[in-house]
């Protein structure tokens, strides 16, 4: 095989709990080379996932890496759950609570109503400990050194944000968005709304576009498709 034979393979793979994107892209990278005999080979995804949060990621590999900025700009989809009554510092489990509140429950039409007033387009800023880069650096290295970043507010899309049931302080929910939402910032200011704190406790992401996580591979099916792919190159 000719070390410049074009290949091409979009995946979509489930993110388990605690992987980065990049381990991810990491270990298909690595399959990908050996089932290709190659030494190097161009692999990217498609909208990063936190370590915190599982579901569909989408790889692209060889020539298919040209879709990767239309693939990000697509909306998503994610169910979640978020606890009222206390903030992190990351907005999510990553940190310990920081500040706790009287107030964390709260009837089931109270949480719709406050959840109605996101919908649309509206300003958001990202969370310290993401990989927002700041100063040309990615803004966690700078808040797990002590240090706060200087995060701007930007503007995002809201489809839908739907409060599928709650069990105490612990409000189940579903987001469609647009491209650049984080949805550990729309459940802390989901807390500010109610006068409360809230971080996210679990995030799943379900859709990007029209792709769907019932369709994603396990890391090791991935693994399995990029193997027959090499066969047929």
């Amino acid at each position: 095989m000719q070390e410049d034979a074009p290949f091409a393979l979009t995946l979509t793979v489930d993110k388990p709990l605690t992987w980065t994107s990049f381990d991810v892209v990491n270990k298909l990278r690595y399959a990908a080379r050996a089932a290709l005999k190659r030494k190097k080979l161009k692999v990217g995804h498609a909208g990063t996932l936190d370590p915190l949060a599982t579901g569909l990621l989408i790889l692209c590999f060889g020539k298919d890496t040209k879709r990767i900025n239309e693939l990000t700009g697509m909306d998503k989809t994610y169910t979640g759950t978020l606890r009222l009554g206390a903030t992190t510092p990351s907005y999510d489990l990553e940190t310990e609570i920081d500040q706790r509140f009287e107030k964390s429950t709260f009837s089931l039409e109270e949480l719709k109503s406050a959840a109605a007033t996101f919908v649309g387009e509206i300003e958001q800023q990202p969370p310290a400990y993401s990989a927002k880069k700041v100063d040309g650096r990615k803004a966690y290295e700078l808040a797990r050194k002590g240090k706060a970043p200087e995060m701007k507010v930007h503007k995002v899309t809201i489809h839908r944000f739907e409060i599928t049931g709650c069990e105490g302080s612990d409000v189940h929910f579903e987001v469609e968005c647009s491209k650049g939402t984080y949805i550990r910032s729309l459940a802390h200011d989901f807390g500010q709304r109610l006068s409360s704190g809230a971080h996210l406790t679990a995030l799943r992401r379900t859709a990007i576009g029209a792709f769907k996580i019932e369709q994603a591979h396990s890391i090791e099916s991935a693994i399995e498709a990029i193997d027959k792919a090499a066969d047929f190159h």
